[in-house]
């Protein structure tokens, strides 16, 4: 099949293409919550139905269905007369180059840039709209979508697409961990080591949930060592805590399901933490059963806040870095670690009832 690099459909809208697109949502630092979200709102108002859509579709992620999905992207668009363009990415150093020019496409066109591909590839591609500015639009391909899912955008090519043709944009919040933007969580610690083992058993016995899970239930059983850390929320002393694990939670509806009080703070422009006393194996077991039942914030050892920036230095270690995850994705950062709220909210194209 010929996958070339550019795909163009609806000559007859092109004329559009030429219109000034809404100006990059960017808020100086020290803008509060609600101004920043006044000024994506202000770009979502500007959005056009008929604009078109610039894909970067990453072929390596999801299980081998590029070709469906590429099939499905072509039927919808060509259906509704909806100009777009697909930009292909083969290798992995040529995502962030590819985002980029998607991204100055779409600021000419006035059109948004869609990330086609898992998590990594919609964290990548979402860095890149929100440092250049314009609207962000998701197709999930990867076996776990937290964005996709957290979101309830379908994992199916055609129902996907044609979600994405009738969205609208929304604002969202955007996190920050060193200037480094997650969507829905990032963490370090247990997490991480988690995710790891988890790529490993996948290189071995394929990319299934089932072996996912698997691989997550290995991790716990190990022996596993906490963590000697300083945290410093914004305005408060710094404290000294252990820890297996530091979770920081952008969504919502994660962090409701789960059972987390703090949820209703991400409306106010605030991050959630939650931090992991010391614990075994056994109770891990038993805290991720409180997860799944929406009863974690309850648990004893657990420990959830709200904070706006928060601060986290690790004690009696001289490793320079750590290993973090950002939306289920693993690299390396320098200490200390900074976590914040973007100063500007995301427009992302979202179904209605999100």
């Amino acid at each position: 099949m010929d996958h070339r690099p550019v795909l163009r459909a609806g000559l007859a809208s092109a004329a559009s293409w030429l219109r000034p697109s809404p100006a990059p949502v960017t808020a100086p630092a020290g803008v509060d919550a609600a101004s920043a979200m006044a000024t994506a709102r202000a770009a979502c108002a500007a959005w056009r139905p008929d604009a078109p859509l610039h894909v970067v579709l990453n072929a390596a992620s999801g299980h081998g269905d590029t070709d469906e999905r590429i099939a499905a992207l072509r039927e919808v668009m060509g259906t509704q007369g909806r100009a777009h363009e697909l930009l292909m990415v083969r290798r992995p150093a040529e995502l962030r180059r590819t985002a980029q020019a998607a991204v100055q496409a779409a600021l000419r066109s006035g059109g948004a840039v869609v990330a086609a591909g898992g998590d990594g590839t919609i964290n990548t591609v979402a860095q890149a709209v929100l440092e250049g500015g314009g609207v962000l639009g998701v197709l999930p391909q990867g076996t776990f979508n937290f964005f996709g899912r957290a979101h309830g955008i379908p994992t199916e090519p055609r129902p996907a697409t044609e979600q994405l043709a009738a969205a609208r944009p929304q604002p969202l919040q955007v996190g920050l961990l060193n200037g480094r933007l997650f969507l829905v969580n990032a963490s370090l610690g247990l997490y991480p080591r988690l995710l790891e083992d988890r790529e490993a058993f996948k290189a071995q016995y394929g990319r299934r949930r089932a072996v996912a899970l698997l691989a997550g239930l290995v991790t716990l059983m190990r022996e596993h060592g906490d963590w000697e850390l300083e945290l410093q929320a914004e305005g408060e002393a710094p404290r000294m805590v252990r820890s297996s694990t530091l979770f920081v939670g952008n969504n919502r509806l994660q962090l409701e399901r789960v059972g987390l009080d703090e949820a209703p703070a991400l409306d106010e422009g605030r991050l959630v933490a939650l931090r992991l006393r010391p614990v075994g194996s056994a109770e891990l077991l038993g805290l991720l059963w409180r997860g799944a039942i929406g009863q974690l914030g309850d648990a004893p050892s657990v420990d959830s806040f709200a904070f706006r920036r928060l601060v986290v230095r690790r004690i009696g270690r001289r490793a320079a870095t750590v290993k973090v995850a950002l939306d289920g994705e693993i690299e390396r950062m320098r200490l200390p670690l900074t976590f914040s709220a973007a100063p500007a909210a995301l427009p992302v194209l979202l179904p209605p009832a999100a």
